[in-house]
């Protein structure tokens, strides 16, 4: 017993366990300081891309309803204005040309409100995608969070083994709890997910 007080009250091994827990605190908040910074980077795309979206959805429901109105004067006006039925037919929306060119009966089929709002899905999809990506970098953030906690501890420990005298119990047992908080931080530090 006495050997293990000796050894835990050791000044090298306090040494060496001050300069590892010392490093993994810094390593774990500088990590964790990049994942906030990604995950906010991720936000800010995602948001863009959900306003584009919207305001692209909005702009396509426009063109929807304005090849609507273009398609009902044209089928008015085909057999009795020849004229304004040409006009109507030539402000059809390529999707709306190629909707007819695939089906005359049915014009307005699923592929034709694909092709008109692919542009705001890809954005939606984008944006989806960014705030997936933000939450994985959150949770690797919060994941380093807790190692540093659990390193700051061991270091306290550390801190508190060293101010007392190397053959004291007291010594041996703040050292026994930093090599503890230490082994279950690098634990915690290795399972900490990586966003990739």
């Amino acid at each position: 017993m006495k050997k293990v007080v000796i050894f835990l009250g050791n000044e090298i091994l306090l040494g060496m366990l001050i300069t590892v827990l010392s490093i993994f605190t810094a390593i774990a908040s500088f990590q964790g300081a990049l994942s906030d910074g990604n995950q906010n980077d991720a936000e800010i795309q995602g948001m863009q891309a959900l306003n584009d979206g919207n305001a692209e959805y909005l702009t396509e429901n426009q063109n929807i309803s304005q090849d609507y109105n273009y398609y009902d004067n044209w089928y008015i006006n085909q057999d009795t204005n020849l004229e304004a039925a040409d006009y109507y037919q030539f402000n059809f929306s390529q999707q709306l040309q190629d909707a007819i060119a695939r089906d005359p009966n049915t014009v307005w089929d699923d592929q034709y409100y694909e092709e008109m709002s692919a542009t705001s899905a890809e954005l939606f999809e984008s944006s989806e995608a960014s705030f997936i990506l933000a939450t994985d970098w959150n949770e690797r953030g919060d994941h380093l969070q807790l190692v540093l906690t659990i390193m700051a501890i061991g270091l306290a420990f550390a801190g508190w083994a060293s101010i007392n005298k190397e053959e004291s119990n007291l010594r041996a047992f703040f050292s026994l709890f930093s090599i503890i908080t230490l082994i279950i931080g690098l634990f915690s530090y290795f399972a900490t997910p990586i966003v990739g």
